[in-house]
């Protein structure tokens, strides 16, 4: 068995002693360390490589904890003096997925450097954590590699907060394709409702 598949298979047996125990470790160790570190080298290696990164100058890995759970709206003692339909206060949910609030995280601190992808790495009671894989635009090495050279472009700053990199097209419900995808034509799924909602006629008719 190939190197790359061996780790592959051993990531997907999350519940086996050796992995469980390695979580445990790997766990207490982040919660000592800020919740966002660079570190040297990826931790899963296979995935790293699936979602484009390359062992080169120019990348970089930063490791980022999220905090778990829902989003509780922040009203004094929980009253809502409006509709039924406004007084949740605990069930609600964040519109996004932690894994990109993560590389929101990253991508703010690390502002010089473009957010090309990120993997889930590890998660306890009360945190995740994500490894997102960053690639320095003015660095040499990747504005002459035509493989990854067009993240240099100044359109693709700041992906992460607008919902293009692979975790936020998920949000976005753009990972579908075929008639599954009805709802999303167009781009989103609020283009396809307006497309849908609004009447366009010929100025002259």
């Amino acid at each position: 068995m190939p190197a790359y598949k061996y780790l592959q298979e051993l990531w997907r047996h999350k519940q086996s002693d050796a992995l469980r125990f390695l979580f445990r470790v790997r766990a207490w160790e982040y919660r000592q360390r800020n919740k966002i570190t660079r570190v040297s080298k990826p931790t899963r290696t296979d995935k790293a490589h699936r979602v484009g990164f390359k062992s080169k100058p120019g990348y970089v890995i930063v490791r980022c904890g999220v905090r778990r759970g829902g989003r509780k709206r922040q009203n004094h003692r929980g009253m809502v003096w409006g509709k039924p339909k406004h007084q949740g206060i605990n069930q609600l949910k964040f519109e996004r997925n932690l894994q990109n609030v993560a590389e929101e995280k990253v991508g703010r601190k690390y502002a010089n450097l473009r957010v090309l992808n990120s993997y889930w790495v590890n998660q306890d009671a009360t945190m995740k954590y994500y490894e997102v894989i960053l690639v320095d635009p003015s660095h040499e090495r990747i504005r002459n590699d035509p493989r990854i050279n067009w993240i240099v472009n100044p359109v693709h700053k700041h992906r992460e907060m607008r919902g293009l990199t692979s975790a936020g097209r998920k949000s976005r419900g753009l990972r579908k394709k075929g008639h599954r995808a009805n709802g999303t034509k167009g781009g989103s799924y609020r283009a396809a409702w307006l497309r849908r909602n609004n009447m366009r006629l010929k100025r002259y008719r």
